[in-house]
């Protein structure tokens, strides 16, 4: 039987369960995929806490990657065998194995493995729509990225570096920045002891960026509108530390009419068409060795508490998956 993470109350990561459940058949337009491995997400805490509301009991998590099982009717373009990577709703990817519409899948090349898929494909489509949709950017432009050494960042600066931007992003120790510096940021801000803003300035002459990109939301919010120069953007695309607060349009005038979005990846890869060309350019700079995946933490998924508490804690750096087989291909 297969088996999987769920948890029918919100609160700490202690309210998960490791449970037996029944699979069953794919339907009309359905695939049954096992996985080979999962990956571990910010967001994933949000919707165990309750911050992103969801039907009790509930499954987990909305990445993984794994081989097509078994193939419903009315499906074209997907067969038994073919390996698969996935994010998106509806929760349920801290799983074994699991049937699920055919809409989210992607195929995934020869050159990545599994565990690689699961450890990117939120993530990796994140940088994709982020330094590929969100803003007009050109070589030579400073943007700032908080939490530069996590899943995300790690990506992103690596994508930026080949797109001629500089990146100053933020990190919270002295081995985080080394790391950040190893994979594209050209400035790093160790934010507990410098002043972001201040040193935003220093660096770009008094100017700002032109973007910021703010995945912690709370506690970086006013430092980020303060770090952004006239008519510039602040992206906030996370709230690692709690909600953005409300937002004042007059003090948007004020600091130099300032924009503020904040976009979700469901909207950028609700297209077919728009979601593969952003994953093919996206698995194309991976396969060719040019953005590199490091996965620092790996656990079974029966461990979910303890990887929710690492990932909670900050100790995480990088990417973070769930293994199901040790070959992850």
């Amino acid at each position: 039987m297969a088996k999987a993470v769920r948890f029918h109350q919100h609160g700490a990561p202690e309210v998960m369960r490791w449970e037996a459940v029944e699979v069953g058949a794919p339907g009309p337009g359905q695939v049954r995929v096992r996985h080979l491995a999962v990956g571990l997400n910010f967001a994933d805490t949000y919707f165990r806490s309750g911050l992103y509301p969801s039907a009790l009991p509930a499954g987990l998590g909305v990445e993984a990657a794994g081989v097509i099982e078994e193939v419903g009717a009315a499906v074209d373009g997907f067969a038994v065998g073919d390996r698969v990577t996935y994010t998106g709703s509806p929760l349920g990817a801290y799983s074994t194995e699991r049937v699920m519409d055919v809409a989210p899948l992607i195929k995934l090349p020869d050159a990545i493995d599994c565990e690689t898929a699961a450890a990117m494909t939120m993530r990796g489509l994140t940088s994709a729509y982020l330094l590929r949709r969100i803003a007009p950017l050109a070589p030579g432009d400073t943007v700032l990225l908080h939490a530069a050494a996590g899943g995300v960042g790690l990506i992103f600066t690596q994508w930026a570096r080949l797109l001629g931007i500089d990146v100053i992003g933020t990190v919270s120790t002295d081995e985080k920045a080394e790391v950040a510096k190893a994979h594209g940021c050209t400035h790093t801000i160790v934010y507990p002891r410098e002043d972001v803003a201040a040193r935003v300035r220093e660096l770009t002459g008094g100017a700002g960026v032109p973007v910021v990109y703010d995945s912690i939301g709370a506690t970086t919010f006013q430092r980020s509108l303060d770090s952004l120069r006239r008519r510039g953007l602040l992206v906030c695309f996370g709230t690692a530390s709690g909600a953005v607060p409300p937002i004042d349009a007059m003090q948007l005038a004020v600091k130099g009419s300032l924009f503020v979005t904040r976009p979700a990846l469901a909207d950028y890869i609700a297209d077919p068409a728009e979601r593969a060309e952003l994953a093919g350019e996206l698995f194309g700079h991976v396969a060719a060795g040019r953005i590199k995946i490091e996965i620092n933490q790996r656990y079974a998924l029966e461990d979910a508490v303890r990887a929710h508490h690492d990932l909670e804690s900050g100790r995480s750096i990088g990417s973070s998956v769930f293994h199901l087989e040790t070959t992850g291909r």
